[in-house]
């Protein structure tokens, strides 16, 4: 298990980012969550001198769908090995003519339309409310575009993700209608990821690696898992080098960072501590230790 003192980097990997290459005394724990089993073991070891996390989202061998996934343990998991900013990789689908196959946008809003996923850590016993105004944390996806910018990889700063239920892709009337909502891209994988990682005061940022133009493009043939493999081999290189170049960058800067994200639940606890669940208490012992002394509201 990696040093709680040392502060780690850690990364998400979507569709076709199962390993990272470069790490030294690199190893797979198993690191056990209090809300259940994560999706793979976290791969943790040394990148160019700094702590680094690694955890397949659909687990090696891409064995778990997007609505299976148990976020919770996920991000839980990475909070346990120490991890206080995350870098989330996630394939998506085009909703607009100038995001194209093989781009990456690093989106800072979210549209949530799944509804089968266990989305928060709190609930009866402990209630909070954080804020996901700007779900994205700015200093970490700055750090992101400075570093696909020396790469000269093709980037955009900016979007809206629309994350659907799946696992099956839109239909064209789906896929007009989030069109019409302004949204750039669609996934299925960050909702309600990067609300969990609010609550657990993680600072979160998102490459969203274009694949195909969903179903909406008439000048393009229909989505396909087969089509969206295709392009995953060239963004899944892409990916690999954006992280080696964004890892001592993002390793330099100290927390909490300006964006608030690790501060998230400074004010959101609802439930004064002599009403709150033992229970609760000791499950949310990682994810919102660091306050469970306030007093509430």
């Amino acid at each position: 298990m990696t040093n709680q003192s040392q502060k780690a980097i850690g990364i998400i990997g979507g569709t076709g980012l199962y390993d990272i290459d470069g790490f030294e005394n690199a190893q797979w724990v198993t690191v056990e969550s209090a809300f259940g089993e994560p999706s793979d073991d976290l791969l943790i070891g040394d990148f160019e001198g700094h702590r680094l996390v690694f955890l397949p989202r659909h687990g090696r061998g891409h064995r778990i769908p997007p609505t299976e996934i148990n976020y919770r343990a996920n991000i839980e998991a990475l909070k346990r090995a120490g991890v206080d900013r995350i870098v989330s990789f996630s394939a998506v689908g085009s909703l607009k003519e100038e995001h194209k196959p093989g781009d990456f946008v690093l989106v800072d809003q979210f549209i949530d339309r799944t509804f089968a996923r266990e989305k928060t850590f709190f609930g009866t016993g402990f209630v909070a409310h954080v804020s996901m105004a700007d779900p994205v944390c700015h200093t970490t996806q700055n750090v992101i575009a400075q570093a696909a910018g020396e790469l000269d990889q093709s980037h955009v700063v900016g979007g809206t993700y629309m994350v659907m239920e799946g696992p099956q892709f839109s239909s064209r009337a789906e896929s007009e209608l989030y069109r019409s909502w302004g949204c750039d891209v669609i996934g299925m994988t960050n909702m309600p990821e990067a609300k969990l990682a609010r609550e657990a005061e993680l600072a979160y940022a998102t490459v969203a690696m274009v694949t195909d133009y969903d179903c909406w493009h008439n000048g393009h043939d229909d989505v396909t898992t087969a089509s969206v493999l295709e392009v995953l081999k060239t963004n899944t290189v892409h990916a690999k080098e954006l992280i080696k170049a964004l890892v001592p960058k993002l390793a330099a800067l100290e927390a909490p960072f300006d964006s608030g994200a690790h501060t998230a639940l400074e004010h959101a606890i609802a439930t004064a501590p002599e009403h709150r669940n033992p229970d609760f208490v000791a499950r949310l012992s990682v994810v919102a230790g660091r306050v469970m002394d306030n007093s509430g509201w």
